[in-house]
């Protein structure tokens, strides 16, 4: 990444990432509820001119195959030399993996196979990126791409260096269109990014520095926006605070079981990606406390709760956003436990949870603690 950019509109920035980076020919990948309900999107292309080539409108959740190739298609028959996103986390982790078809010749569902960590080295990217989020999943700010296998339902982590957006334009006004329970949900999702970074057992204090701070910032930023939707000053506070949670993992600190258990509620239930960080985060400290207590009380100062329980501030913060808080509410009841345990042991992140989780079985723990 060469810049993030914050406190300019997002279509001046953005023109000036084009003119920048050279490009001549840019495919914009924009929020389907953007473009439709509001001019930003309209605006960017008015900034770009004569750089912009193509449109590409929406994402399914959770960036399913056949749309990323899709919009691979679209991007070669443009002859794109640079994609603009313009939305949340299933936009811009399809926009990397479309880097990675193009730049590795796939062009069929199955041959996005290849791109499964441990196959054969791939082709670096070369086309770039400019991300203009409209979340907070914080998604733009690594070179990770969350994409599900829809035979499988399963949701696959592709990763290159090069697939780091070259820039991340932070426009507080680009958010306002997003409705309230995702622009909220996903600040949850980078309190998770933050608490996990912070609780791991490979933590390590640079990113401790940057993910204490943003936590603060998303703790008191979130239920500022909550009570006044128009605060932009309080939705940059919670940009800026999603931009230092990715510190953490751009620093190779591993995320935990939340992250891990969210990509199976997530791939195979479609549970919203901010919405299983606002279910099991809480769950997920209960259970690691026993082995991670002193770096738990941190996280509660910096929500404001010293000498607190870090879970408990964490339950509040949810509560008090109007999100939902139990497996039980998005519909999962126990019946679905053991194949949720199952398929979380797979994930990247369960394995490299602070508290040492052997087998589905502590996985079940968890769950019967977000029942």
């Amino acid at each position: 990444m060469e810049e993030v950019v914050f406190g300019r509109p997002a279509a001046q920035a953005v023109a000036e990432q084009a003119e920048r980076l050279g490009a001549t020919r840019v495919l914009v990948m924009a929020s389907a509820t953007l473009a439709r309900d509001t001019d930003q999107v309209e605006r960017i292309r008015d900034a770009l001119g004569r750089r912009f080539a193509a449109q590409y409108q929406g994402m399914p959740p959770h960036s399913p195959r056949g749309a990323v190739l899709d919009a691979a298609r679209m991007a070669r028959e443009a002859a794109a030399d640079l994609i603009v996103t313009v939305g949340g986390g299933s936009l811009t982790d399809a926009a990397k993996a479309v880097q990675l078809c193009l730049a590795n010749g796939i062009d069929s569902t199955e041959a996005m196979d290849r791109l499964r960590p441990g196959g054969a080295p791939l082709q670096a990217p070369g086309l770039r990126q400019v991300a203009v989020p409209t979340t907070l999943s914080a998604g733009e700010f690594s070179a990770f791409a969350g994409v599900t296998d829809e035979r499988s339902r399963v949701k696959e982590v592709f990763h290159h260096p090069g697939t780091i957006p070259a820039a991340v334009v932070l426009d507080p006004a680009m958010t306002l269109a997003t409705p309230e329970w995702l622009f909220l949900s996903t600040g949850i999702r980078a309190v998770d990014h933050c608490v996990e970074g912070i609780c791991s057992a490979e933590a390590q204090s640079y990113a401790d520095a940057q993910a204490l701070h943003g936590l603060g910032l998303l703790a008191s930023g979130l239920p500022r926006v909550k009570a006044d939707p128009g605060d932009l000053d309080a939705r940059l506070d919670c940009q800026l605070g999603s931009w230092l949670s990715m510190a953490p993992l751009a620093t190779g600190v591993p995320m935990g079981a939340s992250h891990g258990i969210g990509y199976v509620l997530g791939a195979a239930f479609d549970i919203p990606h901010g919405h299983t960080s606002c279910i099991m985060l809480p769950a997920v400290m209960r259970w690691n406390r026993a082995a991670n207590a002193e770096r738990q009380a941190r996280v509660a100062a910096a929500m404001g709760s010293p000498g607190g329980e870090a879970a408990e501030a964490l339950h509040a913060l949810i509560a008090g956003l109007g999100m939902p808080r139990s497996l039980d509410a998005v519909g999962i009841g126990r019946d679905a436990f053991p194949r949720i345990a199952e398929r979380a042991m797979a994930t990247p992140w369960v394995p490299r949870n602070p508290r040492r989780i052997e087998g589905p079985a502590q996985v079940m723990e968890i769950l019967e603690l977000a029942a």
